[in-house]
């Protein structure tokens, strides 16, 4: 049986994605903040899910936590967070250092604990990026930054491991309906609004292209896949025009 490890499980993408791959037959270690989701999902998901209660940020408290997982086949680095949407000019820094450390900091630290064992393993490593890694909007500053270092990270991984069987892919979804938005918006009734009449993706759409890149042949490397839903396309560009009347 493999076992992959999925951060951010507790939620969305990672808490569909626990419920996939246990379905599939792997055994799944999920890691999160809230031991009350964890405990949920134990209890839904039975001996093959495996949880390890932890913020990313805590290195300490993930090594202690992950120090009896076992040999892991597939490192799922889902944890991910955005924090408002003001300009740039009005932001909180506060939040832009959040993001950074859980997005980045607490993502290559923790890729870098287990490379040994999963080159060891030949074994594979998806990062989730977004599509907000490729295509800027207002008030994304910081997060769409985090996102395409993610995805550059993620394409350079791939070229260091060249050679060693291990695949690494970047997941880039746009529009996908989950918590995640209205903690960004600060919201439920903002996240609401948002996705009125758009037909988003939803977790268990991003957990199936996880499972689908994870099981095919070892001879097929996904670089870096982009997901929208139909209604949403790329955005035209923004022209400021002072002083001109229609």
């Amino acid at each position: 049986m493999k076992t992959a490890l999925i951060t951010g499980a507790t939620a969305g993408i990672g808490a569909a994605a626990a419920r996939a791959f246990v379905v599939a037959g792997w055994r799944v270690i999920g890691t999160g903040r809230r031991a009350d989701r964890l405990d949920a999902l134990k209890a839904e998901l039975g001996d093959a899910f495996h949880p390890a209660q932890f913020d990313v940020r805590d290195e300490p408290a993930r090594d202690a936590a992950l120090s009896e997982a076992g040999p892991i086949d597939l490192l799922i680095n889902n944890a991910g967070l955005a924090l408002g949407t003001a300009p740039a000019q009005d932001a909180d820094i506060d939040q832009w250092r959040t993001m950074i450390d859980t997005n980045v900091v607490a993502l290559i630290a923790l890729t870098r604990k287990l490379l040994p064992s999963l080159i060891e393993r030949r074994g594979a490593i998806i990062n989730l990026s977004s599509v907000a890694a490729t295509y800027p909007y207002a008030g994304g500053n910081v997060y769409g930054g985090t996102k395409a270092f993610v995805r550059q990270f993620t394409l350079n991984l791939r070229a260091d491991l060249a050679g060693t069987g291990v695949r690494v892919t970047s997941i880039e979804p746009g529009m996908v309906e989950t918590e995640f938005t209205a903690v960004r918006t600060g919201s439920q009734q903002a996240s609401d609004t948002l996705y009125a009449g758009v037909d988003p993706m939803t977790g268990d759409d991003i957990a199936a292209t996880l499972l689908w890149v994870a099981t095919l042949p070892p001879r097929l490397n996904i670089n870096a896949l982009e997901l929208m839903p139909v209604n949403q396309s790329f955005a035209g560009f923004k022209v400021d025009r002072p002083g001109h009347t229609a």
